[in-house]
């Protein structure tokens, strides 16, 4: 039996030559790694580019988002700083739930301290961390909360949306001195905050995170409207 792989060809002086197969594979594998390579290298070239072209444009978007967020709970006309670059970040895994530093936004009125714009994490979401932005006045009374970033169920735990009911909108008005700390807990639990039907880990997870917010609030208010200009990329 002949081996096809190692047969004689002719060559263009009607020659005979041989191709050992491995030869074959050999070259084909170099090529085809050169082809990987250079895709690689053009991917990598373009996703550069275009963070570089979208990447002023992405920043404003995010600005734009916290605006909207900010004004939904302190309307625009009780400040008159310039909050998205009056910023600092802080740092408290305990308080706050997330080792990240994370930015708090001061709004002024007239040179004096008015309320702080502040992010918080609540770990313990049913499906996951869920993230909240608060609003606290100066005298630590919350001007509202919204839910920035979830994974929770929809249509159940996705209520704490503003957009899907106005479960989020009870915090509004609470403080550590009109609220005991027995009542930070869904009714369910003792407490006086609502539940939803056929959900109850998310907004005892939410409960939770806000009620530390308002101790992190209380424990480093004067610093944080005193603290050093510093304004993070976190939201």
């Amino acid at each position: 039996m002949t081996d096809q792989s190692n047969s004689p060809q002719q060559d263009q002086d009607g020659l005979e030559r041989t191709e050992p197969a491995e030869v074959t594979v050999a070259q084909a594998a170099r090529k085809n790694g050169f082809i990987l390579a250079l895709f690689a290298l053009v991917s990598t070239g373009l996703i550069a580019i275009t963070y570089t072209i979208t990447k002023d444009k992405i920043a404003q978007e995010i600005e734009a988002a916290m605006a909207r967020r900010l004004n939904e709970v302190i309307k625009k006309e009780e400040y008159d700083n310039d909050v998205y670059h009056d910023c600092t970040t802080i740092k408290d895994p305990d308080l706050l739930g997330t080792a990240d530093y994370l930015n708090v936004y001061r709004m002024r009125n007239q040179g004096k301290d008015y309320a702080l714009f502040l992010t918080s994490i609540a770990p313990d979401g049913y499906a996951g961390k869920i993230k909240l932005v608060l609003g606290v006045y100066q005298d630590g009374t919350i001007a509202g909360v919204r839910v920035t970033e979830h994974q929770e169920t929809p249509g159940l735990g996705d209520k704490i949306e503003i957009e899907k009911s106005d479960w989020i909108k009870q915090f509004d008005g609470k403080n550590l001195q009109n609220t005991s700390s027995d009542s930070w807990k869904v009714k369910k639990d003792g407490g006086e905050f609502d539940a939803m039907t056929g959900a109850t880990i998310t907004p005892r997870a939410i409960v939770k995170a806000v009620y530390n917010a308002l101790q992190f609030h209380q424990k480093n208010k004067t610093s944080l409207y005193k603290g050093e200009q510093n304004c993070g990329d976190d939201q």
